[in-house]
């Protein structure tokens, strides 16, 4: 039961009853229910900005550890990224050159991915940024690795096929400096023996007594044993593989023929004066590629220093070719 409230009234010097009207009740609920409300929402939003729910702090722990480990991962991706680079950067430089191969363009190692958006999903959140950098970084990286690895693999190839490379080039003088009466001319613009003009001389010329041995400069397949070819008289070919061929002109006589293998340092035939020849030499070419090249850098597999300076100032002697 409700207290019965009273007020003094004065003129009457009595105390009345206070009697409250429906219309005020009304009004003073509505009042009491909106306060009500309005405490309770702010209530809510104080405590929703200012204080963390127990969900709230686990989720805020779990996006901080997450942010950390994104930032671990890319540490250890740069630090991959760098072991990477130096690894590209002795392929490129070491290995490829050593075996002759093309060094694999920048572009072509640090190509990403085109077309189609492949980190759609990834993306609307706050934290979308570093998450989809994070995966095209590693993405690349992943490239790299696999167009390094296949890059090994060749190398590992170049390098089964390099001992037979090393045994193919022609490396050795093909006439012994014992045999040797002494190198006539070398390669380069010489006069003409016969008639005196200025022209290109495409190989070199070792003067030698006929019957000197001739030996294969390098392993191969003997292609040519024959008198065919304009002005060489008879002569051979031996096809080294990797592109290099060897030409021995003016020969007395053959010890190989045709199709047949030969290595460094087998006799192949004799010295001769064959052809067009002014008296007994062998006339020596070496090809690479089809282009005809100079043999003086080729004789590393038989001469020791002072031989090779020796005939190199030879070789260098704008004098008369034999042929």
């Amino acid at each position: 039961m409700s207290k019965v409230k009273y007020y003094y009234d004065s003129e009457t010097l009595s105390y009345r009853k206070i009697e409250r009207k429906k219309r005020d009740t009304l009004k003073y609920t509505l009042i009491f229910l909106l306060a009500t409300a309005l405490f309770s929402f702010l209530f809510v939003f104080i405590a929703g900005n200012y204080f963390e729910s127990p969900k709230e702090k686990a989720l805020k722990r779990e996006l901080v550890n997450m942010q950390l480990q994104f930032d671990l991962l890319n540490k250890k991706m740069s630090e991959a990224e760098t072991v990477l680079a130096n690894i590209e950067d002795r392929d490129n430089n070491i290995y490829r050159v050593y075996f002759e191969a093309n060094p694999i363009p920048e572009e072509q190692r640090r190509a990403g991915f085109g077309g189609v958006n492949r980190y759609r999903n990834l993306e609307g959140y706050d934290n979308s940024s570093l998450i989809v950098e994070t995966h095209k970084r590693l993405d690349v990286l992943q490239k790299q690795i696999v167009v390094q690895s296949k890059s090994l693999d060749d190398i590992a190839v170049l390098a089964e096929e390099k001992e037979e490379l090393l045994a193919a080039i022609p490396a050795i003088q093909p006439v012994s400096n014992e045999d040797l009466t002494r190198m006539a001319s070398g390669y380069g613009m010489r006069s003409d023996p016969f008639t005196k003009a200025r022209k290109m001389h495409w190989g070199m010329d070792f003067t030698a007594p006929r019957g000197t041995p001739v030996y294969a400069s390098g392993d191969g397949v003997v292609v040519r044993a024959d008198s065919g070819s304009s002005g060489y008289g008879k002569h051979i070919r031996i096809d080294h593989g990797f592109g290099y061929v060897s030409l021995y002109a003016h020969l007395y006589r053959y010890n190989v023929k045709k199709n047949q293998k030969v290595r460094r340092g087998d006799l192949i035939g004799f010295v001769g004066s064959t052809g067009r020849s002014q008296g007994p030499h062998l006339h020596y070419e070496i090809f690479k590629d089809g282009n005809r090249i100079n043999p003086i850098n080729f004789y590393y597999g038989s001469l020791t220093a002072e031989e090779f300076n020796k005939l190199l100032q030879h070789a260098s002697l704008e004098n008369q070719s034999l042929d």
